[in-house]
């Protein structure tokens, strides 16, 4: 299948298109929010207003094909025509890497057959001229027909990598000084690009033998109808779907490679073998170079610490055989003093028997006694028997609960070291470890403890333990409610950062305008230098005369500068002068204010006390009126009342 991956690939790359769902998913909006924006004054002195550019980035790139929405109203740009540079990913700046793509390019040097002699040491700074040749070898790999040219070589080596499909952007000016440290990490990186480069070449120049099996001996299906047209479907399909929003193509992919896999007529069993061997090899790669980058002498001092402790586990393994040993002794010693007296006791009755023999031979018995002595005899040797059973019976039942003492101690041994392992990878082992809190959390090897004192050990353990579990409990909570907190406030510097980072993003693209503006102006400086030293005698008067012009130039910086903080100073005490006014008048208006507000506080009070007065002299003439009403209409009821 990796095979078909890249057959595939290598396709498309020839085509005039990529894959798109390779581009970034999403374009960044780079405006600044506005809560975090800083107003503007209208006026400022000594200070000219240059408005911020807006970013390229920022900018909605249009597809040539035109307009595509999707059903839920969300269209995406194309990424034709962007004219923004890609980051190069890859750590040029990191010395570990660069001194790999140095030896990487050795070796491929050595292996192609490098006419020159090449070393890892004067690869660490070439000269312009080393490169040329170095590129010129490479490049004829792929152009067996190029040769380079002998003018504008600054010009050459960038646009055939520009050519060539080259990623990254590679200045003209690198080419000046392509072995300084700032330009050399660069260079070299496109140097190994172009080494990939051509191995892919020559992987894809053995493409016919790779695939051979796959074809029906057809070998021109790659060129032909059905696979263009298989082609022209998947792009249109995926460009379609990428421009309604997707990014990645799973479905379509599955149904291209069976398209291609019945086109090819495939062997599954072939590409799972050969995905199996790859899989293996590259594992073996991995493994050896991760040996080839480990440190030895590191790996030594590990083998020997690990030595070191299983010499010591040896040892207290012979310990403990000598004292098993010294038990078994023991008991060894007993049985050979039992087997010594069953000894003494077989003598004994062999002493018997032959006295009885001796009686028997020398004396006349009836046939009673033979009979009854046969029995006796009988008897005996079924005693002497059973008491042998018996007593192989019992060795072998030493010896099975021997080894499962054995066993059975063992892995006690096995369970106590995965014990203190654990207690001291958890800081609990020794007593002043920093999670022992002062107690002894060991479990010490001996004969001498019973039943009761591990059931002991093992209560007193599980007591701590479990304090210490509460413990770790309570500060997990608290930790948890800390990384709560730490995690608002990341996610709000995190706001922040992204805010910043589209500030850092214009002046990146401001500074990228400047620095295209600064390699013209390089270009412009280089051509007229070189029209310069056609019309110079010698090399030591166009340096004299570089450095009178440089001195002039700082004369003049010098001027300028001066004649800047001069009118800093000017402005400064234009704007001290202009503050002071203001200060002056805004503190005649708060006096006259405070004079009117004072008279405002004065009328308000007369007008108040008139209006209680005229208040109270209106209330009494009420009541006046309200006493002369209630007056006539007694009056008025009392008439009533008499009629």
């Amino acid at each position: 299948m990796s095979f078909l991956h890249s057959f595939t690939r290598s396709r498309m790359n020839r085509a005039s298109s990529s894959r798109l769902s390779e581009l970034p998913q999403r374009v960044e909006s780079n405006r600044m929010s506005m809560v975090y924006a800083t107003p503007q004054s209208k006026q400022s002195f000594g200070k000219l207003n240059i408005p911020k550019p807006q970013s390229v980035t920022s900018e909605r790139r249009t597809s040539f094909f035109g307009s595509r929405t999707s059903g839920t109203g969300m269209a995406r740009n194309s990424a034709f025509g962007g004219t923004e540079k890609m980051k190069d990913p890859r750590p040029l700046h990191d010395k570990a890497y660069v001194q790999q793509c140095i030896r990487q390019l050795c070796e491929f040097l050595s292996e192609k057959g490098f006419p020159g002699s090449m070393s890892v040491k004067s690869l660490q700074s070439p000269s312009t001229k080393e490169f040329l040749k170095i590129f010129e070898f490479i490049y004829c790999l792929l152009d067996p027909t190029f040769q380079m040219p002998t003018s504008k070589v600054e010009e050459e080596v960038p646009r055939i990598l520009k050519d060539l499909g080259y990623p990254f952007v590679l200045s003209k000016s690198s080419m000046y000084s392509v072995g300084a440290p700032h330009t050399w990490p660069q260079v070299l990186g496109a140097v190994v690009w172009l080494i990939d480069t051509v191995k892919v070449f020559c992987c894809m120049s053995d493409q016919d033998l790779l695939f051979a099996d796959f074809s029906d001996g057809s070998t021109e299906i790659e060129d032909g109808v059905e696979f263009n047209k298989l082609f022209m479907e998947y792009t249109a399909e995926t460009y379609n779907k990428f421009m309604q929003g997707a990014d990645t193509f799973d479905e379509e992919d599955a149904d291209y490679l069976a398209k291609l896999k019945r086109l090819y007529n495939v062997d599954e069993g072939l590409l799972t073998s050969m995905e199996e061997k790859y899989r293996i090899l590259s594992g073996e790669v991995e493994r050896l170079e991760k040996e080839s980058q480990t440190d030895r002498l590191m790996v030594k001092r590990t083998e020997k610490v690990k030595l070191q402790t299983d010499l010591q586990k040896l040892q207290s393994y012979r310990s403990n055989l000598e004292s098993f040993k010294a038990n078994l002794e023991n008991k060894a010693s007993g049985l050979a003093e039992e087997l010594e007296a069953s000894g003494l006791q077989v003598e004994t009755l062999k002493q018997e028997e032959s006295r009885l023999q001796h009686i028997l031979s020398t004396q006349k018995f009836t046939p009673a006694d033979i009979e009854r002595i046969n029995w006796e005899k009988r008897e005996l040797q079924q005693t002497i028997n059973s008491l042998s059973k018996s007593l192989e019976q019992a060795e072998q039942h030493m010896w099975n609960e021997e080894i499962a003492l054995a066993k059975a101690k063992e892995t006690a041994e096995v369970k106590l070291a995965e014990y203190h392992k654990l207690a001291r990878k958890l800081k609990l082992i020794p007593v002043s470890a920093e999670n022992a809190c002062g107690h002894d959390f060991e479990i010490r090897t001996s004969t001498e403890y019973g039943p009761s004192t591990m059931v002991q050990c093992r209560t007193q353990i599980q007591q701590l333990l479990r304090k210490l579990i509460t413990d770790v409990d309570e500060e997990c909570s608290r930790l948890t409610d800390m990384k709560l907190s730490l995690e608002e406030s990341i996610e709000q510097v995190n706001s922040n950062i992204s805010d910043k980072a589209n500030d850092l993003k214009q002046l990146r693209e401001q500074i990228r305008r400047l620095d295209e503006q600064l390699e013209q102006d390089m270009q412009d400086i280089a051509h007229e230098e070189q029209k310069w030293s056609a019309e110079m005698e010698s090399v030591e008067t166009h340096r004299k005369l570089l450095e009178k012009k440089v001195t002039l130039g700082y004369d003049e910086s010098v001027e300028q500068l001066k004649a800047a903080q001069q009118q800093y100073h000017l402005v400064l005490q234009e704007t001290n002068e202009e503050r002071r006014t203001v200060v002056n008048n805004l503190a005649s208006v708060l006096t006259t204010a405070a004079n009117h507000l004072s008279i405002v506080e004065k009328f308000l009070e007369d007008q108040h006390k008139r209006v209680d007065r005229v208040y109270a002299e209106a209330f009494r003439e009420d009541e006046v009126d309200i006493q002369k009403m209630k007056d006539i209409m007694e009056s008025f009821i009392a008439k009533v009342n008499s009629m």
